[in-house]
């Protein structure tokens, strides 16, 4: 799909930017992979426009290091790696020597990241950019936000169809793609759901993007790096799955592999332009991809595992209903009590660190679907300090505790008002009417805050139940307030005063309940 018969348009993230970074003198610019390498202790942190596509790029980085053998041999060399912060220069060396048709995002045979066997169905099954950005794409077949499947027009840069293309590899969500299946087997427009999909992706954050990377860095199995995967053509040593029936997930030969997997077939074309013009994506096309078998002991470095209802054990997972801070103390958990993988390595550092504030914070990232259609990002960035690995779990799981318990008394709240405002309801109304003097729609955001200077007050080596004595008062205040307010829609005669007085009644009952936690009755002794 040449741009021009003179000139095809080629594009190469070594030298193109193409992550967004923020020095540390905080300005914020774009840098190609070599560079990135070359400054990683020069760069506060990625900076991408969603957590996702910052997770996928992250993910992008350590393949990187995998692949070229820039990784720490055991658990010993790790810590040295991380405290004597290892340069992260043999990486841009190694990125530097590779021949430039294996960068080439727009090659003709081996486009990097992309299947080109897509190639002979694309003027019949390309479609609008749009379907490769996660956040538009809805269920690939119907898009949100205004673009439309088959519009050329919304043009992107080679960057953001990079980064999408990444972003698509390990988030994407399982469907039905839309493009025919006649040419390279019917489970084409099957789409399995990614790898990241349907569960949290903890990543440990430095103070800069060298910290970050070395921290995430691993001892593999083994001693083997294995294979990195730079087009659906290039696996020499790896063959690839085929379409005419779905085969069963394929084990990773090692790290390189496993965060550099292809989990969609993808192909982009770039629009027409002139040489020297910025480079530009007007179609794409999208089938099924790699499958993986995941070996936890092996494939899972980050998981903070927990237990189902069903008594089965699986990695932390996003809720569309319960905000990730609210999943702090599994984290501060794994961390103090794990021995292998991510949290075991961390519990044995000391940071040299000079300064105040603690020395790196665990990222938690992870997406929301509604069935097949992205929902949204949820996220948190949680404070950690190995020797303060104690202290964090106290203060998350009881902050969490108290913060549970304050939104039970505001729900008993509610109903205590409810019932003397609607005496004679009927049954289907009930929901929309308690949910007038709910507060707990205002009382969870605000929960946040306090919580998050709960947990920096305990990194720091705080006084931690006196931090907690504080919290608990600062979420009784706010549940108070956002309880009056919603108080405020009783009419003001006989039956809004009593309706008003039982829920304040309710609400100071609980909070000085023997079944309370001590902050909070201690809070109202006051």
């Amino acid at each position: 799909m040449p741009a021009s018969d003179e000139w095809r348009a080629s594009w190469d993230p070594r030298y193109q930017p193409c992550v967004p970074v923020v020095s540390l003198k905080g300005e914020a610019v774009d840098l190609s992979l070599v560079e990135v390498f070359r400054w990683a202790d020069r760069l506060s942190i990625i900076s991408c426009a969603t957590p996702g596509e910052g997770c996928a790029l992250i993910e992008y980085l350590l393949a990187l290091c995998f692949a070229s053998k820039t990784f720490p041999s055991s658990d010993p060399e790790w810590v040295a790696w991380v405290t004597q912060e290892r340069t992260l220069d043999n990486v841009a060396d190694w990125l530097a020597d590779q021949s430039a048709a294996d960068w080439d995002l727009f090659h003709p045979e081996q486009p990097l990241g992309q299947n080109s066997k897509l190639r002979q169905q694309f003027d019949e099954d390309g479609v609008g950019p749009s379907q490769l950005v996660l956040e538009q794409v809805g269920d690939y077949v119907q898009l949100f936000d205004r673009h439309h499947l088959e519009h050329s027009d919304n043009r992107i840069p080679a960057a953001v169809a990079f980064r999408a293309m990444l972003t698509q590899h390990v988030y994407g969500l399982a469907g039905r793609a839309r493009i025919s299946g006649k040419t390279l087997g019917s489970k084409l427009t099957n789409l399995s759901a990614g790898r990241l999909q349907g569960r949290i992706r903890v990543v440990v954050q430095g103070r800069t993007v060298g910290d970050t990377l070395r921290l995430n860095l691993y001892p593999p199995a083994g001693g083997e790096a294995g294979h990195f995967n730079q087009s659906w053509t290039t696996g020499r040593n790896q063959p690839r799955r085929g379409f005419k029936a779905k085969p069963p997930g394929r084990p990773t030969s090692g790290p390189a592999d496993l965060h550099s997997y292809l989990g969609r077939s993808v192909l982009l074309r770039p629009a027409p332009a002139a040489e020297g013009e910025p480079v530009f994506v007007d179609r794409v096309l999208i089938g099924a991809g790699e499958l993986l078998a995941l070996d936890p002991g092996r494939d899972l470095e980050d998981a903070v595992f927990k237990d189902m209802l069903n008594g089965h054990r699986k990695p932390l997972w996003p809720s569309p209903t319960r905000a990730l801070w609210r999943e702090a103390h599994a984290l501060y958990t794994a961390a103090t009590r794990e021995t292998s993988g991510l949290f075991g390595r961390l519990r044995h550092l000391t940071f040299p660190y000079e300064g105040g504030g603690p020395p790196c914070s665990l990222w938690a990232v992870g997406l929301i679907a509604n069935k097949t259609v992205a929902a949204a990002w949820t996220e948190g960035h949680f404070p950690y300090a190995p020797s303060q690995g104690e202290a964090l779990c106290e203060a998350s799981r009881h902050g969490s505790e108290i913060a549970e318990y304050v939104a039970r008394a505001l729900e008993r709240a509610a109903y205590a008002a409810w019932k003397v405002a609607y005496p004679n309801p009927k049954p289907a109304d009930r929901k929309a009417q308690m949910a007038r003097f709910d507060a707990r729609r205002e009382f969870w955001p605000a929960a946040k805050e306090p919580f998050l200077l709960l947990l920096d007050t305990a990194a720091r080596g705080g006084d931690v139940p006196l931090a907690l004595r504080d919290y608990a008062g600062e979420l009784c205040s706010s549940a108070e307030e956002s309880l009056r307010n919603r108080l405020h829609a009783l009419q003001p005669n006989d039956k809004g005063m009593l309706a008003r007085a039982r829920a304040e009644q309710r609400f100071q009952a609980d909070m000085a309940d023997a079944k309370a936690p001590a902050e909070l009755r201690e809070e109202m002794q006051r």
